[in-house]
């Protein structure tokens, strides 16, 4: 009896330590209902498809084109459920504000222009924990084209955590009482590009499926 009980013990002090750390920061859970408002008011978003990977269980990835700093916010008002850890520039790590609320809401920084492999297990360690993933391929913001220039290191995340890859398209920018259509497609196959193993082939690969994606998001949406 006392060894059922001391199992059952560790078996609650294992799902509370799951749970803690599942729980999304108090930053988080502040900002997530104040942007939702703003997005269904002053700010308003259409999102479109968002049903597919509302129901999707953790670890994905969320994968969202790049055009302004509100980006983020987008894409965690389609998923409301869980709390997305992005993968951010570390530049805007050297400013202080950022900084404290980037690390609050977990987010990850990265050097987009070498091999960052702190950030590389940063975020393996994301999806192995059973988290969302926010990635923005671009790797910083673009105004012109889609997916057209892509970080490589993406697609190596990608491959390597063995989650879906899901991808948003944000169709324009955020305007005052201008509607904003975002487009949430089916998530990317990858298991054959990964039975060929992990290389400069496949993840070239797949950066060119998440290209074809995109221009076929872009090309299907009704307004286009």
């Amino acid at each position: 009896m006392s060894e059922l009980k001391q199992q059952d013990k560790q078996q609650k002090a294992l799902a509370k330590a799951e749970a803690k750390r599942n729980k999304p920061s108090w930053v988080y859970t502040i900002v997530l209902p104040v942007v939702r408002v703003l997005f269904k008011t002053i700010l308003p978003v259409k999102f479109h498809g968002a049903d597919a990977v509302r129901s999707m269980e953790a670890p994905f990835i969320l994968m969202g084109n790049h055009t302004t700093m509100l980006d983020p916010f987008m894409m965690a008002a389609a998923v409301p459920k869980y709390q997305i850890r992005f993968i951010g520039k570390k530049e805007l790590w050297k400013f202080p504000p950022f900084a404290w609320f980037a690390n609050q809401i977990k987010a990850i920084p990265v050097d987009r222009h070498n091999t960052d492999m702190e950030a590389m297990r940063a975020c393996m360690r994301v999806t192995r924990e059973g988290h969302v993933l926010g990635i923005f391929p671009e790797g910083t913001r673009h105004h012109k084209g889609l997916m057209t220039e892509l970080e490589s290191g993406v697609a190596m995340i990608a491959l390597r955590s063995k989650v879906p890859l899901a991808p948003v398209y944000i169709a324009g920018k955020l305007g005052f009482f201008r509607t904003l259509h975002v487009y949430v497609g089916e998530p990317i196959m990858m298991d054959d590009l990964r039975a060929e193993g992990i290389n400069t082939q496949t993840c070239q690969a797949l950066l060119g499926r998440i290209t074809e994606t995109y221009a076929y998001l872009d090309s299907a949406r009704p307004e286009a």
